[in-house]
């Protein structure tokens, strides 16, 4: 039987997707013949690059800067993509920021930025997408949790909330969603070789290779194969799922 999948017809909105896992994720969603929204708060000239290489690939691109945390620019950016590339069937929440330190010293906004981005973020954009999808009967949301989101990370409280609120959310979308035909799932990501990553020292970098049972670190382009995976019809008997893309770090 081939694995090939195919994702041709189907518009999918990218959140964060101006590089490293968002960026990839674009990438391979074309690749699967995707026509793609490239959305990120930050960078347009980033999010335009990976937009051309969408269309390298024979695929239809648009950009739409957004902030996922204003519910009328949410439903302003569904709206417009709806028009300009068609029904959307493929919502990939993964825009997300960092403010770590210590509970004791977190400053609480840092703790509602992180919050808002992150959980008010996919929140908002599930409601506006869901709302579409409902009626339609058909479509995916993929929501990106962390494996920090399941077993805590000191420094990272803020951080740990919001993914373990995706969690939650997720398995609560997947019930109410389910009956219409819309799936809604999950990626819980480990450690993975992006910007962030390489900004460690070389003695962190070494104990989370320690630590993870596949005695590595992940890249972006294993997130984008489970998201591809998850929004094709190879998965059409998942839903409410949180998929560990880890290494085998959260087991």
């Amino acid at each position: 039987m081939s694995m090939t999948i195919e994702l041709d017809g189907t518009v999918a909105l990218v959140t964060g997707a101006g590089r490293g896992i968002g960026r990839e994720i674009v990438l391979a969603l074309a690749a699967a013949g995707a026509d793609v929204a490239i959305n990120d708060f930050a960078g347009e000239e980033a999010c335009e690059e990976v937009a051309r290489l969408v269309r390298e690939l024979d695929r239809k691109a648009i950009v739409v800067m957004a902030d996922v945390g204003d519910e009328e620019a949410v439903a302003a950016m569904v709206e417009r993509i709806e028009q300009e590339l068609g029904p959307l069937g493929i919502v990939v929440n993964n825009a997300g920021i960092t403010r770590d330190n210590v509970v004791m010293l977190i400053d609480s906004a840092d703790f509602d930025a992180v919050i808002r981005t992150h959980l008010r973020g996919t929140f908002l954009l599930s409601k506006a997408a869901a709302r579409k999808m409902f009626r339609r009967r058909s479509g995916v949301i993929i929501n990106m949790s962390s494996v920090v989101g399941r077993r805590g990370n000191a420094g990272q409280a803020n951080y740990a909330a919001a993914k373990a609120g995706i969690i939650g959310l997720t398995k609560s979308l997947a019930k109410e969603l389910g009956a219409r035909g819309v799936r809604v799932n999950a990626i819980a990501p480990g450690y993975i070789d992006t910007a962030m990553t390489q900004a460690l020292g070389d003695d962190v970098r070494a104990a989370i290779v320690e630590a993870t049972p596949l005695r590595a670190i992940g890249t972006p382009g294993d997130v984008a194969d489970a998201v591809v995976f998850l929004a094709s019809d190879r998965a059409r008997f998942l839903t409410g799922v949180v998929l560990p893309v880890d290494g085998g770090l959260g087991t």
